[in-house]
């Protein structure tokens, strides 16, 4: 038998044909392939972090928030349980602007017993994850791994590994974030622009419980949130200019803490840095289209958003459940699920919602990140007079919670 003759079986044997592939494992792409897979549509994986990192502390030092109608999802997919002894819930929101007396506050009991949602470190997450896929049967996971190639064919999509695993599947999903290789080589434009902010993210120990309160305070750089973890910890996400940021993080420890103790307050009591502090870059970014030939977008290489609000894996995570419900009721009809009819579904579904809470963050930060006085006093008098107004007040306490607009049955709480 020739040389390149035996390549070529080789090659044929090593590919492996499954429904959806997934490019991107983390914490969009990831319940993704555990919504589908549950749902009985197979499913390749393709990430290319080493799953063992999520172990480490300095893997990732982000927190991210979790909404009532994600976590429902979560719940739904079985992921939940393994989360939540590393979860805080959210039972009060307080908002205010710098030192002003006057602020807006969200109690969870004004609208019933459960929480607006709940902090949870990013590898928590990403460990649960882990847990779930290695137990579904229909998943293939490939890492770490990368793409060599993506051929999105007529009837398909062919994916080649660097380690020349071949795989053949009806539809690829980008799931590999805001800077999506799969996105670009697909020819899919964005529309970005930068706000001059980097996000300084630490975990603080601090000796007076937070009672489940997350704050934010809008200061003139930009806003500061702290975010309850469990027990006395919280996440801190500190918005500072981007030419100030470097010389906030290259200081010692005391220095470092000297200058986060003067936003935080004393409020809990005495603080301390626990671990490695952390930064990322702050700007806005969307698709402009969704969905190609054979190829569909979803969280950040869809949509990337400041986190002003909490809200970007919110979104990801709605994104996760309509689509997880497009493609699994056209599995069940017998349709092809990476036709342009299906993925047209998924995307009117999904890109007005996103939209909407792209021009809402952008907003508020443009609105609070300035210090102009006629602003901050008309601002002021805007939180106040909504603190005030009960209606309005529950509704935007519901739109926290995700229980607002055409929500997917998994947001619901139902099954697939």
């Amino acid at each position: 038998m020739r040389a390149d003759e035996k390549t070529a079986i080789l090659s044929a044997m090593k590919e492996i044909r499954t429904d959806v592939l997934i490019v991107g494992g983390g914490l969009i792409g990831g319940p993704l392939a555990v919504a589908l897979a549950s749902a009985g549509v197979s499913v390749a994986v393709v990430d290319t972090e080493d799953p063992r990192l999520a172990d480490d502390a300095a893997f990732d030092g982000r927190a991210s928030a979790i909404a009532l109608a994600p976590q429902r999802a979560l719940a739904g997919l079985g992921l939940w349980p393994t989360i939540a002894p590393h979860a805080a819930a959210i039972e009060q929101i307080r908002v205010s602007d710098g030192h002003s007396p006057l602020f807006l506050h969200y109690d969870h009991r004004a609208l019933g017993d459960e929480p607006f949602g709940w902090i949870v470190e990013n590898r928590a997450i990403r460990q649960a994850l882990q847990q779930r896929l290695a137990g579904l049967p229909l998943v293939r996971m490939f890492a770490p791994a990368r793409m060599a190639s993506l051929e999105r064919q007529a009837g398909g999509v062919l994916a080649r590994l660097e380690d020349g695993t071949r795989l053949s599947a009806v539809l690829a999903v980008a799931a590999d974030g805001r800077g999506s290789p799969t996105r670009e080589t697909a020819g899919i434009g964005i529309t970005k622009w930068d706000y001059g902010q980097t996000a300084i993210v630490c975990t603080v120990a601090h000796a007076r419980e937070h009672r489940n309160i997350a704050q934010e305070h809008f200061l003139p750089a930009g806003p500061f949130a702290i975010l309850p973890l469990p027990g006395h910890r919280s996440s801190v996400v500190w918005t500072e200019k981007s030419h100030l940021a470097p010389a906030i993080l290259a200081q010692d420890d005391d220095g470092f803490l000297a200058e986060l103790a003067s936003r935080f307050g004393d409020f809990l009591g005495e603080i301390a840095v626990e671990g490695p502090r952390f930064s990322y870059p702050l700007s806005l970014q969307f698709a402009n289209v969704y969905s190609a030939h054979r190829l569909v977008l979803v969280g950040d290489a869809a949509h990337g958003m400041h986190p002003v609000a909490g809200q970007g894996m919110n979104m990801g995570l709605r994104d996760v459940a309509a689509l997880a419900e497009v493609l699994v009721d056209a599995k069940r009809l017998g349709l092809d699920l990476g036709h342009a009819s299906v993925l047209a579904r998924y995307a009117g579904w999904r890109r007005f919602d996103n939209l909407l809470m792209l021009g809402l963050t952008d907003s508020l930060v443009r609105l609070f990140s300035n210090d102009v006085m006629p602003v901050r006093v008309a601002r002021d008098l805007g939180l106040a007079a909504v603190n005030r107004m009960g209606p309005l007040k529950r509704f935007f306490m519901r739109h926290a919670m995700g229980l607002v607009g055409d929500l997917p049955r998994l947001l619901k709480g139902q099954a697939l």
